[in-house]
């Protein structure tokens, strides 16, 4: 009789169930795991083996056969480990067979029986759910586990703990959610000496999730000012802080289960390859614009990343999702996140300054910015210039509003967009508006429109730039207060557009 056992395999950010069967029959002692097994899970019979050895268990002296089903679709990973060992204990009638079937587990075996902490856990509770069965998995994962309500979690020490729960010896107590990790608010956007221009343009893209560029010199202040984006941001939702956390588990980033309710800011450096900024590798993993989904990418030293790079990132910011394209995986992640993108206005840095500028000047500056594509470079929202601070403003003390001061002002506004599409699938903030919807919550009034149409003219505009003009104006509007679009907020809109840094 086939003995039975429930687990998960992972395709992206979704957990698809796999039916763990377990055969013993006649015929030469063997161990083998069939169903597309990787290296790892063709490990696990050796880990398993081992343990069983380990708690004084030993194998028959027949055939065991481990099929993995569906057998078509590939299983990674070392999380086999344990339901493969709960089907054999139950082929071997040691557990009962019905109460091992109620489960979903997963878990890593040591050659002592331990059970070690895998990645995935949250994912594979959100399956368990669906399935109403309970998650078994090691008792280092079930804090993470245990976030998601609707299931049941057991956290496991080691394979003998699972035994004893199973022939009712010693039940395992239900997993406790982890700690809620507190946001960093150490930075404040008081530290900034001047650049109150940047400081609002920092303000408009939080309030309305858009993109945006800073230009400027090196020591202006443009590392400075994003590393206090974060502390302006609003907390994450219950439904933004599942989908990151989700992301966040399947790359292992989550600390002991404590969940993060601030956003991510993730900053790679400029020397990333393709696969680390857009996903990939041998598992097609997550990239850095999947793990700040909900949250922000830094890019520092913009044009200094390959142009391949920069180039995979048109599509994403458009979709808020990426397809990761392998020869043996085709995984599609969430990326909903906000770009925040650092220059120097050329090579040296200092174009702007005629006592420092090298002899190339302006085709320094030209050649540098031109490493980024009109297309990409379209796709800001935001484009800021930062200019150098005077001396004389260093030694003044900190003025302008803190970080909590303008964190105000942006939930205000983001409780107000978020409203406003409700009845919306898919949009969430300004960023997000499209079509209809853009049309009915961004239109200016007459005054306004009559500007946004003689500079599309005047300026060339394309298609996409118009229409980010004004998510941008209905931002502006949210962070007043205002019902309508009206021609200042157009203006000020328009304003961050046509910024001289970005246009050389």
């Amino acid at each position: 009789m086939v003995a039975k056992a429930y687990t998960v395999a992972f395709e992206g950010v979704e957990a698809k169930p796999v039916e763990v069967q377990c055969a013993v029959t006649p015929g030469l002692p063997a161990f083998s795991v069939v169903g597309l097994p990787d290296k790892a899970v063709s490990e696990a019979r050796d880990r398993v083996r081992t343990a069983l050895s380990s708690m004084a268990i030993a194998l028959p002296s027949k055939r065991i056969t481990i099929n993995l089903s569906p057998a078509d679709m590939p299983k990674e990973g070392s999380h086999f480990d344990l339901p493969i060992a709960l089907a054999l204990l139950a082929a071997l009638e040691i557990i009962p067979r019905d109460a091992v079937e109620e489960a979903c587990a997963l878990g890593e075996l040591s050659l002592d029986g331990a059970l070690v902490p895998v990645v995935g856990a949250l994912p594979a509770a959100m399956a368990a759910a669906e399935e109403d069965r309970t998650l078994l998995c090691p008792k280092a994962s079930g804090a993470e586990a245990a976030w998601v309500g609707a299931v049941r979690v057991l956290g496991a020490a080691n394979l003998a703990d699972v035994v004893r729960h199973y022939t009712g010896q010693s039940p395992l107590p239900p997993a406790e959610p982890g700690e809620v990790i507190a946001a960093d608010t150490s930075r404040d956007l008081r530290d900034v000496k001047g650049q109150e221009r940047a400081k609002r343009a920092l303000e408009i893209a939080a309030a309305g999730r858009h993109h945006m560029m800073m230009i400027g010199p090196p020591g202006s202040g443009k590392s400075m000012l994003a590393a206090r984006l974060p502390g302006i941001l609003p907390p994450l939702t219950a439904r933004e802080a599942l989908e990151t956390s989700m992301i966040h588990s399947l790359a292992g980033l989550l600390d002991e289960g404590g969940i993060n309710r601030a956003r991510p800011f993730r900053e790679p450096h400029h020397t990333a390859s393709m696969a680390a900024i857009v996903g990939g590798g041998r598992r097609a993993q997550p990239g850095e614009i999947s793990l700040a989904h909900n949250g922000v990418l830094f890019m520092d030293e913009f044009p200094e990343f390959p142009r391949t790079v920069l180039e995979t990132l048109r599509q994403p910011i458009e979709t808020g999702e990426v397809m990761v394209a392998r020869a043996n995986a085709h995984v599609k992640y969430p990326c909903r996140f906000m770009l925040m993108a650092a220059a120097n206005p050329c090579k040296c840095g200092h174009l702007s300054d005629p006592n420092r500028a090298c002899s190339r000047a302006p085709l320094c500056g030209e050649d540098y910015l031109g490493r980024i594509s009109g297309p990409l470079m379209d796709r800001f929202d935001l484009r800021v210039d930062v200019p150098p601070v005077a001396f004389s403003d260093l030694d003044l003390p900190a003025s302008g509003d803190s970080s909590a001061e303008v964190a105000g002002r942006v939930l205000a506004a983001r409780a107000l967009q978020e409203a406003r599409y409700e009845a919306r699938p898919g949009m969430y903030q300004n960023a997000d508006a499209e079509g209809e919807a853009l049309e009915e919550v961004a239109t200016p009034d007459a005054e306004g429109r009559a500007l946004l149409t003689k500079v599309a003219e005047r300026f060339g505009l394309s298609a996409r730039g118009y229409h980010r003009v004004l998510r941008v104006a209905r931002t502006i509007a949210d962070l007043d207060g205002s019902d309508g679009v009206e021609r200042h907020h157009v203006a000020e809109a328009i304003s961050y557009r046509l910024s001289v840094a970005a246009e050389t």
